[in-house]
C-alpha cells in the first residue's frame, strides 16, 4: 500500500542518492533524461521553456515511449549493503509522462557477478547496447528477490507526487533493480534503511559516526532547513541544503555577549542524537561548516554514552563530554582531539542555532561490545 503521509522510515539514512554513494549501473533507456538524474539530492525542478534536441528537458529519469516488446528498467548500486525499510518514488512534474507502475527487486552479487557489469556511458537520447544488455542478462536480475511488487504510481502534481512504500524484508542488499511498466518518467528515488557492514578490525581507524558504519539519527530538536542525517553522509557536502540546518531560535538574546573563552552567552541550543553502528572509542572529531558562511553555529559540543540497543532519545540518560563547548567559524573543517570511553551513542549540540555540513568521529571499534 502506498503511504501518503511521511512515514517513520523516511527519518532513516538514505542509500541511493549520489552524495550517499549510490550509482546507476545499467539502464535500458535514457532517451529524454538520464537515469542518474533520479539519484540527485536536490529537489526536482521544472523549467517550462527548456528543451533538448531529444524533446522536453525533465529533471528525472525518462525513457522514450516504448514501441518494442518489454518494459524499461535499471540497476542501481546502493552506497553500502543495507536493510531496506522503505522507498520514496517521487514523480514531481511528470504529469502526463510518469511511469504508471513500478516494482523493485534486490540482490547481493559475488565478485564474479560484479565483473559482468558493463561500464556506464550516460548519454541522453540513447538506449543500452545489445552487447551491454546481453552481459547484464547473465545476472538474471529479473529473478532477483522482489521486495516491492508491481505497484501503481500517481502523477507528479504536488498533492500526488510523493509515493512512499514500506518494505517488509529483513535481508540486507547492495543492488536493486527498478522496473517501470512499460515506460515513462520518475523524478527521484530514495532508498531508506540501515547499513549492515562487516565489523572492521579493532586496529583500523574508522569514522564511527558514518552512515556507512551503520550509524542512524534517532532524534533531533529542529531540522527546519536540513535533516541531521545529512551530516553523517560519507561524501563532502555539496551545498547548505546537504547539511543539518535549524531555524533561527526566537529566544536568542537581543544583544549578544561572550564568555571568557569567546563562545556566546545564549539561552537555547539545538541537538541531534545518533546511534553508532558499532560501539567504539573516539580519538578525533571533525566538524565541517562547509557552505555555511553567514549561518554557522557559534559553538558545538559532542557528548557520548554507552546505552542498550533499545534505548530511545525520549528516555533520560547521563551524557558525558567527549568534546567540550568549542567555538566554530564559517566554511571550514574544525579538527579536535579527544579520548572517549567505549560509547554506542553520541549527542551533537550546536548553540544557539545554524548549520553544519558534516561530522566525522574517527576511532576504533570496541570488539568486546559489538
Amino acid at each position: 500500500m502506498i503511504e501518503t503521509n511521511v512515514p517513520a522510515f523516511a527519518e532513516l539514512s538514505e542509500f541511493a542518492s549520489l552524495t550517499a554513494g549510490g550509482s546507476v549501473i545499467f539502464a535500458t533507456d535514457d532517451f529524454f533524461a538520464p537515469c542518474e538524474n533520479m539519484l540527485h539530492d536536490t529537489e526536482p525542478v521544472f523549467i517550462a521553456d527548456k528543451y533538448t534536441e531529444f524533446g522536453k528537458w525533465m529533471d528525472g529519469w525518462e525513457t522514450r515511449r516504448k514501441r518494442i516488446p518489454g518494459h524499461d528498467w535499471c540497476i542501481l548500486k546502493l552506497a553500502t549493503k543495507c536493510v531496506i525499510r522503505g522507498l520514496l518514488v517521487d514523480t514531481a512534474f511528470f504529469t502526463g509522462n510518469y511511469a504508471p507502475k513500478y516494482s523493485i527487486q534486490a540482490a547481493c552479487l559475488t565478485p564474479e557477478e560484479e565483473a559482468l557489469l558493463p561500464g556506464r556511458d550516460t548519454q541522453m537520447g540513447a538506449a543500452c547496447s545489445e552487447c551491454d544488455l546481453k552481459r547484464v542478462e547473465q545476472l538474471k536480475s529479473d529473478k532477483w528477490e522482489e521486495i516491492v511488487p508491481i505497484t501503481a504510481l500517481r502523477p507528479g502534481y504536488e498533492e500526488s507526487r510523493m509515493n512512499y512504500q514500506k518494505v517488509l524484508c529483513d535481508e540486507a542488499w547492495r543492488y536493486i533493480r527498478v522496473n517501470i511498466y512499460p515506460d515513462g518518467g520518475i523524478a527521484r528515488l530514495r532508498v531508506y534503511g540501515e547499513a549492515k557492514p562487516e565489523a572492521p578490525p579493532a586496529s583500523q581507524l574508522v569514522d564511527l559516526a558514518s552512515m556507512l558504519s551503520g550509524t542512524t539519527c534517532i532524534g533531533y530538536s529542529n531540522a527546519h532547513y536540513g535533516h541531521p542525517r545529512n551530516i553523517i553522509k560519507p561524501s563532502k557536502g555539496d551545498t547548505m541544503a546537504d547539511g543539518w540546518e535549524t531555524a533561527r531560535r526566537l529566544d536568542r538574546p537581543e544583544v549578544l555577549e561572550a564568555t571568557d573563552d569567546g563562545t556566546l552567552i545564549v539561552t537555547g541550543e539545538e541537538w541531534a542524537v545518533f546511534k553508532l553502528g558499532f560501539c567504539g572509542r573516539i580519538k578525533n572529531i571533525c566538524v565541517d561548516t562547509a557552505h555555511f558562511k553567514g549561518n554557522f553555529p557559534d559553538s558545538i559540543k559532542v557528548e557520548g554514552a554507552l546505552l542498550d540497543k533499545e534505548w530511545s532519545h525520549t528516555k533520560s540518560t547521563k551524557w558525558y563530554n567527549i568534546l567540550k563547548q568549542s567555538k566554530l567559524s564559517a566554511n571550514k573543517e574544525h579538527w579536535f582531539s579527544c579520548n572517549s570511553d567505549a560509547i554506542t551513542h553520541i549527542r551533537v549540540t550546536m548553540a544557539p542555532d545554524g548549520g553544519i555540513s558534516r561530522i566525522r568521529t574517527f576511532g576504533h571499534v570496541e570488539p568486546t561490545i559489538l
